[in-house]
């Protein structure tokens, strides 16, 4: 596969319940390409949000779930979750500013 740049890293944040508690810690959750390793991830969301700082990325991978319609069977795609955490002295990522 040609190499991943890093406006394809971030798919897109994931908002749920427990994601959005996180952001007081400055701990964000984005659901990011399936190849891209912690590093490139780092680099985007330094790149993407002027001002932020990365001091760690965890990640989690997910296969997709088994599906079936009928007697067909088949799998829905694999994602990978990457929680990001911020420095203290970094800027807020902005799309969840309003939330």
């Amino acid at each position: 596969m040609a190499t991943i740049q890093y406006y394809d890293v971030i798919l897109k944040p994931v908002l749920t319940e427990k994601s959005m508690a996180g952001m007081g810690e400055k701990k964000y959750t984005f659901l990011v390409h399936t190849e891209a390793n912690k590093a490139q991830i780092k680099e985007a969301v330094e790149k993407m949000f002027a001002g932020t700082k990365v001091k760690r990325v965890n990640t989690v991978n997910y296969d997709g779930k088994n599906k079936r319609r009928g007697m067909v069977t088949g799998k829905t795609a694999k994602t990978k979750k990457a929680i990001v955490w911020l420095t203290d002295d970094s800027k807020d990522i902005e799309i969840f500013a309003g939330l």
